[in-house]
């Protein structure tokens, strides 16, 4: 049951790191990069299920939480200006 979350909880915070790396060029600290990522989850899975693809594996999961990190980096940008 731990293991799940304490993955889910490193997962996220990679991929919002990862995500905010990418797209701006810094990080923007654990705690942001955390919620960053469970957001690029769900709105990644969210995203990829409209075309019918899913992740199978810790990789493609991380993959899709990046890209849906990095949509959500670019919406919230846009709505900044």
């Amino acid at each position: 049951m731990y293991h799940g979350l304490l993955m889910g909880i490193i997962s996220g915070i990679i991929a919002g790191f990862v995500a905010s790396k990418l797209f701006d060029g810094q990080g923007k600290g654990c705690i942001v990069n955390l919620v960053l990522g469970i957001i690029g989850g769900a709105l990644g899975g969210w995203l990829f299920s409209l075309f019918g693809l899913g992740a199978n594996s810790w990789i493609g999961e991380l993959i899709v939480a990046v890209i849906g990190a990095m949509v959500f980096l670019w919406v919230w940008n846009k709505l900044l200006k």
